[in-house]
């Protein structure tokens, strides 16, 4: 049941691997389910799997009450968090969390995203939070977490990694590849603005230094001729 929508799942941990949102078995990911009757579920990765090894049976399917009702293997210890997502945002149909270097930087500095790029206020809602810390899996966790996505469609989490969501696997990887894209442009401006504060300087070339080397060059390229 629902093998489509597994093997959707599957194809979106490898492309995260391969472009190195996540690393190991590090990270999770769901997509929101019905049933013919209209019961919800989820879709949800495995605890601890290498992603390059998933096969269909091994994608947990789970009720909205966290209960394990298909699947080779437990659910991703995060589960929880992605259920009260979904719960508090009946909108949402697809949820990423990775482990990005420069998303993760930013994490573990603490620090906000102010809306620094058009596409980020377009696509991901504007300002950018990180979560107070908690333990990874706790009912902590996921309301510090809830609570810091609000309405937006990206979280940092504090020391741990980020979350994207989305109205499916796609968005909610391309949200996750602006966020990280973000994340290295926000770090990046950041140095620049130090520079140019004067905290720190560029050594530049010498006038005379400068002169000496075009001269080399264009002699050489006469040379050449």
């Amino acid at each position: 049941m629902w093998d489509a929508e597994k093997n959707n799942i599957i194809k979106t941990t490898r492309r995260l691997t391969q472009t190195d949102l996540v690393s190991g078995t590090s990270g999770n990911v769901s997509v929101k389910l019905n049933d013919k009757s209209g019961r919800e579920f989820i879709a949800v990765t495995p605890s601890s799997y290498q992603y390059d090894l998933l096969e269909i049976g091994d994608i947990a399917i789970v009720d909205m009450e966290g209960r394990q009702i298909d699947g080779n293997l437990k659910p991703s210890i995060e589960t929880s968090l992605h259920l009260e997502i979904y719960r508090k945002r009946p909108n949402i149909t697809a949820i990423i969390h990775t482990h990005s270097v420069y998303a993760t930087a930013i994490a573990v500095a603490g620090l906000n995203i102010p809306p620094v790029l058009d596409d980020q206020v377009v696509y991901l809602g504007g300002e950018i939070k990180v979560s107070k810390h908690a333990i990874p899996g706790s009912k902590e966790m996921v309301q510090n977490v809830v609570s810091a996505l609000d309405d937006k469609n990206a979280v940092l989490i504090a020391n741990h990694g980020a979350l994207c969501t989305g109205n499916n696997l796609i968005n909610a990887y391309d949200n996750c590849h602006l966020l990280e894209r973000l994340a290295k442009i926000y770090i990046h401006a950041s140095e620049i603005y130090m520079y140019s504060l004067g905290m720190k300087k560029l050594k530049n070339i010498s006038g005379a230094s400068l002169e000496a080397e075009l001269d080399m060059y264009h002699r050489y390229e006469e040379k050449c001729e």
